[in-house]
């Protein structure tokens, strides 16, 4: 029932539509030979109406209500028709109201999407009115308005279940296309930002490259491999850095130390003050150590850790001697430190 009325009001809509045939089945309850099989079918009626009417519960009808209502749309003719005359002098008039009703609590169905308890529904009332008063009573007393109501809800149930599944599909292109589009767009801005940062950190040793013709002093090179540094920091180090560990880092460089920093996207959800805290809590540590080799790794989400930075010092021959190593391959770990991600 998704087509851009009200839910209520349809319900409302088809529930005084149905009601109307029980009126006039009471305008011309006279006409029968005897009331009680009458009064019978309306009660069934009414029930199965109400049942199929609630304004809650899934759209598609339950299996069991779908089997009741087509009981009743066999049921109803069984109780009237043998209390009417087909011959009778000026026909029946509204005595015949079954067979709305019938058409009615069938699109009902058929709309809720039990189409085949629809069409065995008003198969079973063609062939007892057939059997009732013939192939001409098909015709007078409405069944194939019945029938025509039921093809026309097939028909537009599915049109309308098309489209939905059209505009869902849509709606899926569209969020698709929107994300690809935002995730272009933040890698252009990434891209901008990184190439202008490499660009205000490199211009100043660029044009004394330019000026001095290629022609470097041993500082200076030495300067060009700690800018090349300081750039791969702003590839991998992505929000391992600020200000403050920018100039840790050159500092710990130019002593002769080797800094990595590497973000793997762990303190991406950090608000600004977590953020700050943790970052000078990594410039602080990389200020207070003098190992030789400084690594700066972001944990990833779900931990209390934040960020875990390990210095390790090379050790000289009396070091290696005193632990009675003869190798001086292995490093001392100088620093362990684990920053939590909230503040304690």
């Amino acid at each position: 029932m998704r087509i851009g009325v009200p839910r209520y009001l349809i319900i409302s809509m088809a529930a005084l539509f149905s009601i109307y045939h029980v009126v006039l089945g009471f305008y011309a309850i006279e006409i029968p030979r005897s009331a009680a099989p009458i009064v019978m079918a309306m009660v069934l009626y009414l029930v199965a109406t109400v049942l199929s009417l609630v304004p809650w519960g899934p759209n598609r009808m339950p299996l069991w209500l779908a089997a009741f209502n087509v009981a009743v749309a066999i049921s109803l003719p069984l109780l009237i028709n043998g209390e009417l005359d087909p011959l009778r002098e000026g026909g029946n008039g509204y005595a015949t109201w079954y067979v709305a009703a019938v058409g009615t609590l069938m699109t009902i169905t058929s709309t809720r999407h039990r189409h085949s308890f629809a069409w065995v529904g008003v198969a079973a009332l063609f062939i007892q009115v057939v059997a009732w008063g013939g192939l001409e009573a098909v015709g007078s007393i409405g069944v194939i308005g019945s029938v025509a109501w039921v093809a026309v809800s097939h028909i537009l149930s599915r049109a309308m279940a098309k489209a939905t599944k059209d505009a869902t599909r849509f709606a899926l292109a569209e969020r698709e296309a929107t994300d690809w589009q935002a995730a272009q767009e933040a890698h252009i801005f990434e891209r901008q930002f990184r190439l202008g940062q490499t660009s205000s950190m490199a211009l100043a040793m660029l044009r004394q490259i330019e000026q001095s013709g290629g022609e470097l002093t041993d500082q200076q090179r030495e300067e060009c491999l700690h800018l090349e540094g300081a750039i791969r920091d702003e590839i991998r180090g992505r929000k391992l850095l600020n200000d403050a560990v920018r100039e840790q880092v050159m500092i710990a460089r130019r002593r002769g130390a080797t800094v990595t920093l590497l973000d793997e996207g762990g303190i991406d959800d950090l608000g600004d003050d977590d953020l700050d805290r943790v970052l000078n809590a990594l410039a602080a540590a990389i200020r207070g150590t003098n190992a030789d080799k400084v690594i700066a790794r972001t944990v990833p989400g779900g931990s209390s850790t934040a960020v875990t930075v390990v210095g390790l010092r090379s050790m000289d021959d009396a070091d290696a001697s005193a632990l009675g190593q003869e190798s001086l391959d292995e490093d001392e770990v100088d620093l362990w430190l684990e920053i939590p991600r909230v503040k304690v």
